[in-house]
């Protein structure tokens, strides 16, 4: 009988207090984040529905976030007295959700505000417990699907002062937990038609979703970064798991197809690439999250399994630092898996390579910022039976004979010239100083001749360095990969040309395509030495008005010193026309290292005076402080 009278009071005042608990909400939220809500009716349809008339969400002193004519929610009842929200269906009508920002201020400012109500500490806990974090955002997301609704009318847009995107849906229909519709796409002045259909299941946490369009182009990137990026179909579905050790796992699949990417710092020409595909297994504890190694991924023909991870560590909260693991082994597969999956406008010049052979990659980078000396780095191609069967758009073979190599600043063409006879400042090796080659090589690569383009310790030291200082200050470049950015890749100053510059510098070196000596004398005469000053022969002349084999060693070591910044050799002056003082310690460097490898001895080394450098000729006059007189 108690129960009888409970059950009934309930639903005689339910409307009542349904209200009461969304207006004590509804003041909750306007006092946390500024926010002024209301809304025309709220009642209850019945036992489990919820009706809600003319809402609007307003931060205070900004324009309208949220607004629509009417929801009906069909909830679980029950669960709902328990606490767990379960959506059944949804009616929605009209809905206009609005991220509008004029100069510095936006509507959506308070989205990014910590809640006053969470103390630091446990607002701190709370975000590096992933686990506590994926789970939550999950758990919102399949309790709020519902498994039947229609959602009509709704507009969600975005604008920054007079530029704007906006995503109109006229229908969006749930059916038994299948979804499909149509969206119209506006940004400024593009019009576009998107698809896109799936499925969920709550109960078993899994989700399929596809957006297709003939050529899909993104909006916003271009506005935000100056990219375009089009595609044909993105498809992605996952399903969430639970371990035994407390992990949750992400398993699933994503796919597109027909990218095409461009920004200018990627590369000069559209990227395209015809089917990207990841198999993944995300593993998230508290601490970390992880990309298992059984993870797929498809590039064209090339597969390969990934492994990531990305980790927390350290004892006080406040001092946690990020530990990441990045690897990838892939075993002997054939080569044209990978040559004949680069993407077109991304590896100019071996578009149409043809080779044959086997390859084995393995790569690992292990980086702990709490101990960044410890800082493991590993990257090694292999090849087995490997030939070049033809080359494609670019002879990587041309720097053999003679070739006509042109020398661009700013992207554009500065100066052009043949590298080999018939070029009257030519220089052949044996005809340049043996200290200006020794001092050259042990200032910008003392293994050149022994290594196979690459130098891992040296990469390692400079990744390093750069991570300390926040930015990219040492490259680790080989004289090799120096060679082959500026004879074949000058032009591309962007992320891309790293990637090439790497491949073409393993092709060169792996087949001996141009042997190393004939590279290291084009490598002196393509030099930059100065303003408009290439080449050793004009170096010579334009410092010390004599040829390349009467340099002596102060003057090829500070010839050496400057090839790093060849338009800035004044800076290495007074205004008398002396070195400064803080080169002395460059110069004892590399007549230390000259004397190690017998090129001087021990007692000519100990000789070194930076005042031998005398400049005379044209570098002298380009001075303007009559003290050179």
């Amino acid at each position: 009988m108690l129960l009888f009278l409970l059950s009934t009071g309930i639903f005689i005042f339910r409307g009542s207090l349904l209200r009461h608990i969304a207006d004590k909400r509804i003041t909750r939220l306007e006092q946390r984040y500024g926010l002024d809500i209301s809304y025309n009716k709220l009642h209850m349809k019945g036992l489990n529905t919820i009706s809600i008339d003319g809402l609007n969400v307003v931060p205070q002193k900004r324009d309208t976030l949220l607004s629509f004519q009417s929801l009906n929610i069909r909830i679980g009842l029950w669960k709902l007295l328990w606490g767990d929200i379960k959506i059944k269906e949804v009616r929605l009508d009209g809905l206009s959700l609005n991220f509008i920002k004029k100069d510095s201020t936006a509507n959506y400012d308070f989205l990014f505000l910590p809640s006053s109500e969470v103390t630091a500490s446990n607002e701190s806990n709370i975000s590096t417990d992933y686990t506590r974090r994926i789970n939550t955002t999950l758990n919102l997301l399949f309790g709020l699907l519902p498994g039947n609704g229609e959602l009509t009318h709704l507009t969600i847009t975005e604008r920054k002062d007079r530029n704007f995107v906006s995503f109109r849906i006229p229908r969006f229909v749930i059916d038994d937990y299948h979804f499909q519709s149509e969206i119209t796409v506006l940004e400024d002045s593009l019009n576009q038609q998107w698809n896109t259909e799936g499925e969920f299941n709550p109960s078993e946490r899994r989700l399929h979703a596809t957006l297709h369009a003939p050529q899909l182009a993104v909006p916003y990137i271009h506005r935000r970064f100056g990219a375009e990026v089009q595609f044909d179909s993105l498809t992605c579905n996952f399903s969430q798991e639970k371990t035994n050790n407390g992990l949750t796992c992400l398993v699933g699949q994503s796919e597109v197809r027909g990218l095409q990417v461009y920004h200018k710092r990627l590369s000069p020409e559209t990227i395209n690439l015809d089917r990207g595909q990841l198999d993944f297994h995300v593993n998230v504890s508290p601490q970390a999250v992880e990309l298992d190694s059984s993870s797929l991924v498809r590039f064209n023909a090339l597969t390969f399994h990934p492994y990531l991870k990305a980790e927390r560590i350290g004892k006080s909260t406040d001092k946690k630092e990020w530990h990441f693991i990045a690897s990838v082994r892939k075993p002997w597969f054939p080569s044209e898996e990978l040559f004949g999956s680069l993407p077109k406008g991304l590896f100019e010049n071996l578009e149409g390579l043809g080779t044959t052979g086997q390859l084995a990659y393995h790569f690992l980078l292990d980086v702990d910022f709490s101990q960044l000396d410890s800082l493991k780095f590993e990257s090694e191609l292999k090849e087995k039976d490997f030939r070049i069967l033809h080359y494609g758009k670019t002879n990587l073979g041309k720097m053999s004979d003679e070739f006509i190599y042109t020398a661009y600043e700013n992207g554009q063409p500065v100066y052009t010239f043949p590298v080999g006879p018939s070029w009257e400042n030519f220089t052949p090796l044996d005809s340049i100083s043996p200290l200006l080659q020794m001092s050259v090589m042990q200032s910008e690569d003392g293994a050149f001749f022994y290594h196979r383009g690459f130098l891992p310790d040296a990469m390692r030291e400079a990744l390093i360095h750069d991570l300390e200082v926040r930015k990219f200050a040492r490259g680790g470049s080989t004289i090799s990969m120096q060679l082959v950015k500026n004879v074949f890749l000058n032009r591309n100053k962007n992320i891309a040309r790293k990637l090439e510059e790497a491949l073409i510098v393993w092709l060169i070196e792996t087949e001996h395509l141009t042997p190393k000596a004939r590279m290291y004398e084009v490598y002196l005469n393509i030099a930059e030495w100065g303003p408009m000053v290439y080449g050793i022969h004009e170096a010579a002349s334009f410092y010390f008005n004599k040829r390349p084999s009467q340099l002596s060693l102060e003057e090829s070591i500070f010839l050496a010193s400057i090839v790093p910044k060849p338009k800035h050799f004044k800076n290495s002056f007074t205004a008398d026309g002396r070195l400064q003082e803080s080169q002395e310690g460059y110069f004892r460097l590399i007549a230390e290292r000259l004397a190690k490898k017998e090129v001087i001895t021990d007692a000519q080394a100990a000789q070194v005076n930076i005042n031998n450098v005398v400049l005379k000729g044209v570098a002298k006059s380009s001075f303007v402080s009559e003290s050179w007189q």
